[in-house]
């Protein structure tokens, strides 16, 4: 199964940047792949949502379990159901000399053998393309560099 490993450095505060990544339902404001984003259900330190984002055109949906760890500024998420059989990972906040560094992992499945098979580097390199996306309008959005 796939596994995507991204990581930016963003100039701002921690406890900024991870109540902005926190709040998943803003997400489409800054991230034109990411559709809509919706809380279904809220307990104390965990959320279901869910996505429907857009990969080259073709919509992907599913429903995830986020789990906040405030402490550690970590997000790990877990999907429930969906359009893919395995989705999760995390997002790791971590404060240094240079700003926040920011890491998103992304382990998946689509669940379909052949279609790994043949198109397996090309779906890990758009899971990792659009990773990047989202830390780089993470990025844009902190140091107010949107358009």
């Amino acid at each position: 199964m796939p596994f995507v490993e991204s990581s930016i450095i963003i100039n701002g505060n921690i406890d900024e940047i991870y109540k902005i990544a926190k709040d998943m339902e803003k997400y489409p404001e800054f991230m034109p792949d990411v559709k809509s984003v919706k809380v279904v259900a809220r307990e104390e330190n965990q959320t279901t949502t869910k996505w429907i984002t857009s990969v080259e055109g073709t919509p992907i949906c599913w429903t995830e379990v986020d789990v906040f760890d405030d402490e550690n500024k970590n997000i790990k998420y877990c999907l429930i159901e969906g359009d893919l059989d395995k989705f999760e990972g995390e997002w790791i906040f971590t404060q240094n000399s240079e700003g926040t560094k920011v890491e998103l992992t992304v382990d998946f499945d689509f669940g379909m053998p052949t279609l790994a098979e043949l198109l397996g580097p090309i779906l890990t390199e758009k899971v990792r393309e659009n990773s990047m996306m989202m830390l780089n309008s993470m990025k844009n959005k902190i140091e107010g560099l949107e358009a």
